[in-house]
């Protein structure tokens, strides 16, 4: 077994304790490759942001768990290397069974989310409060999910959003004994996130539902998925360079600002920065049609997601100067 101690990680405890005062959200960005990770470190730095590197499922399959044990070992000493070294915690995104969270804790995961949404209330209930009582062993963190969000992104797939109900989530918390909870407030997965047509708002974020949530369980952490705000420009950006994204729409970086400073402290943001590495790397493709070196596209798309990011953590979630 590798602690993620060893590895120079932290818990999400004491960050989201810090984030509720301060009235400013954990960035928690997704990453796949070494492009994607080198950007997230580089953006975090550059504006002193703790960070949560999430790890889906299919992630881990991707890049192999003994490669994601050395990639996040290089993030905490990369971040010492530019001379900013950022609280980093390494999460398990929508982790699906407790033998997954079990391997993750295992391999140096800091935290963990147990995803039993779509189960029953009473077997979400012991589906979580299982990893809990594992994962505390070892001073892991553990996110669980009460309601679902719609949309599609990697295993995560549901066609309708079932709101979470505030009348659920002491009697949840309180037998589970988890650390955060996820709650479904009209977010959704994928860049597809609504149906609106050319010049429509997509609908507003379902505050009196937080509120609510907040009113029941007060001082606990609270978590937004799927709250990527799809910008237009680089949506345009995409069909320009031959991409054919459509009727795209996400979640307004207003809205998400105004969670941010409430008892939501980790905003979770994955389809904004594949959008901006497709973007970067498809105008390279078609503005330089013979070029074939990896690095010189996949270097601009690490550019571009850094900028990404920067803008995120400075403009929406309010976390720079925080580490």
């Amino acid at each position: 077994m590798i602690h993620y101690k060893e590895l120079g990680l932290v818990n999400s405890r004491e960050l989201f304790k810090k984030a509720m005062q301060g009235k400013y959200a954990i960035p928690a960005f997704n990453f796949n490759n070494m492009e994607q990770l080198q950007a997230i470190i580089t953006a975090c730095v550059e504006t002193k942001s703790p960070v949560i590197l999430q790890v889906s499922k299919g992630a881990r399959q991707y890049a192999n768990q003994t490669m994601l044990q050395y990639m996040a070992k290089g993030a905490v000493e990369l971040s010492k290397e530019m001379g900013c070294a950022v609280p980093i915690v390494l999460h398990l995104d929508h982790g699906d069974s407790f033998e997954l969270a079990k391997s993750c804790i295992e391999t140096g995961f800091s935290s963990v989310m147990i995803d039993g949404s779509h189960l029953p209330y009473e077997e979400n209930i012991l589906l979580t409060k299982k990893v809990v009582e594992y994962a505390h062993q070892f001073d892991v963190t553990v996110e669980a999910e009460l309601g679902v969000l719609a949309g599609i992104e990697d295993e995560i797939s549901s066609e309708h959003t079932h709101y979470t109900k505030p009348e659920e989530v002491e009697d949840f918390v309180k037998r589970t004994n988890v650390d955060s909870l996820a709650i479904s407030i009209g977010t959704s997965h994928g860049a597809f996130k609504f149906k609106t047509k050319a010049g429509e708002l997509p609908p507003p974020l379902r505050f009196d539902i937080l509120e609510e949530v907040e009113r029941r369980i007060p001082g606990f952490a609270i978590v937004l998925h799927g709250a990527s705000s799809v910008p237009q420009n680089i949506v345009a950006e995409i069909n320009k360079y031959g991409g054919k994204l459509e009727n795209t729409c996400g979640v307004s970086e207003e809205q998400l600002r105004k969670a941010a400073k409430s008892a939501v402290c980790k905003v979770n943001i994955d389809s904004d920065g594949r959008l901006a590495m497709t973007a970067a790397i498809r105008k390279v493709f078609i503005e330089k049609p013979s070029e074939f070196d990896p690095r010189k596209y996949l270097g601009p798309a690490r550019d571009a997601l850094t900028e990404l990011y920067k803008h995120k953590i400075l403009n929406v979630l309010g976390s720079n100067n925080r580490a």
